[in-house]
């Protein structure tokens, strides 16, 4: 029998002993994840303050307010007014299809627009004097001597009025292209942005996907080819002209796939389809060649004729 070295109040006292060790030892344990849990924590305040949010901040758009016409204010203007991107894209849509704002008060029927930010916005809502009246009614308020000095004095005072951003009763800036009447035409092919701009109902964006659709053709051959642009007002097709067309041509016996696919008539597969005759058969003289394939209908073939050569 093994005798004991401890009385019973010493055995008592040293468990007590143990068990607040193992107390102090578990909240010691406790406090330093804590700690770790506190320093991770800051280093995710701070990243926040060097710009660099959490996932759920949300991006604040900055504000700034200048005086702009709805008619003409681009979309850089436009989302830095404040506006949302899809009311941009409306007001994109408004114009192209004819839309024109006669007063700031015509701003107000923007979807979506509320009253406080159309309140904000007033103030600084300036339209343009062509604007605000109909081509009959500008054409008939204005002779030909007082449009000539009209656009003296716009051409004068462009860099004044721009400084200020308030356009007057007499002047409007040049960068807003007169627009054309009934019986005036723009040549389709040679026009640049600011000529595109001057047709009723095309607008800066439109002009700069008439040039970009034009230049992935290799030019117009019809003027019913704007209708192949997503949204183009075809109202606005009777101020276009064709004149000498010489559209550039595609070799179908020299270019690559991808070339070829680059164009707007040509998709992957009749890339591919153009590539395996020739592997097969040798040189393409003519495009009804193709017809044998599905992927080369009638009409495709009669559309992409004026492009291509052998």
């Amino acid at each position: 029998m093994i005798k004991s070295y401890f009385s019973k109040r010493d055995r008592q006292a040293i468990v007590a002993l143990t068990l607040t060790l193992l107390a102090g030892c578990g909240f010691l344990w406790v406090l330093g994840e804590y700690g770790k849990k506190q320093e991770n924590y800051e280093i995710v305040e701070k990243k926040d303050k060097e710009g660099r949010p959490p996932y759920y901040a949300s991006e604040q758009n900055s504000e700034k307010l200048f005086c702009f016409d709805p008619n003409t204010a681009d979309s850089t203007a436009l989302l830095k007014l404040g506006l949302r991107p899809w009311q941009v894209r409306n007001i994109y849509k408004y114009r192209a299809h004819g839309g024109i704002y006669r007063k700031p008060e015509d701003f107000a029927r923007l979807y979506g627009l509320s009253a406080h930010k159309y309140k904000r916005l007033l103030p600084y809502i300036r339209i343009a004097k062509e604007y605000r009246m109909t081509a009959a009614e500008y054409v008939g308020n204005m002779g030909k001597g007082e449009r000539t000095s009209y656009y003296k004095n716009n051409h004068n005072n462009t860099y004044g009025n721009r400084q200020q951003g308030i356009y007057g009763e007499k002047t409007i800036p040049s960068d807003y292209p007169r627009k054309i009447s009934t019986g005036e035409y723009i040549i389709l092919n040679t026009a640049d942005t600011t000529q595109l701009m001057r047709v009723p109902g095309i607008g800066s964006y439109y002009s700069k996907v008439i040039m970009r659709y034009g230049e992935r053709l290799g030019g117009y051959v019809s003027i019913d080819q704007l209708d192949e642009i997503e949204g183009f007002p075809p109202e606005a097709k009777r101020f276009f002209i064709i004149s000498n067309p010489s559209p550039r041509r595609l070799n179908m016996n020299t270019m690559s796939l991808n070339e070829l696919k680059r164009h707007p008539y040509i998709n992957y597969y009749q890339a591919k389809a153009i590539i395996g005759y020739r592997r097969i058969n040798g040189q393409i003289h003519s495009l009804k060649q193709l017809s044998t394939s599905p992927d080369f209908t009638e009409e495709t073939i009669k559309r992409l004729l004026p492009y291509v050569t052998y």
